[in-house]
């Protein structure tokens, strides 16, 4: 593993620990001022910079307060000089929903650009596959 994957791991998993803090100036750290999201939840044509995508924080937050999970089941890394990717694959529901469908996982796809010496989120995709 490259010194630049390990420093996006990292990142990434700093990132999962902000969501599960609640802590906002965590989850936003190290995404661009022009970041896209695309998420679970609505609007489905997704949000665009920093001000939006922070907003949609805190409903989430309210969300896993009730005792839902968020957690890092496996995360693959693909880095350039100054673009990467990384897929992850999280543990995300309420109990009864992950005793329900053990096996559902969160897909979570990031676009990182590297500025001005630090990787960032630019591109941010949430999303699970619907069961018939």
């Amino acid at each position: 593993m490259t010194t630049t994957e390990t420093e996006i791991r990292d990142q990434v998993t700093r990132w999962v620990a902000a969501v599960n803090a609640h802590d906002l100036e965590g989850v936003a750290a190290d995404r661009t001022s022009d970041v896209v999201m695309f998420d679970v939840p609505e609007p489905h044509a997704g949000v665009r910079g920093i001000d939006a995508y922070r907003a949609t924080w805190p409903p989430f937050f309210r969300w896993l307060a009730t005792g839902a999970l968020f957690e890092l089941a496996s995360l693959e890394v693909t880095a350039g000089t100054d673009v990467a990717w990384a897929s992850a694959l999280v543990r995300c529901g309420t109990t009864d929903e992950l005793a329900e469908h053990p096996d559902r996982r969160l897909r979570l796809t990031l676009g990182l650009r590297r500025e001005d010496g630090r990787w960032r989120v630019a591109h941010e995709h949430h999303s699970f596959v619907h069961e018939a």
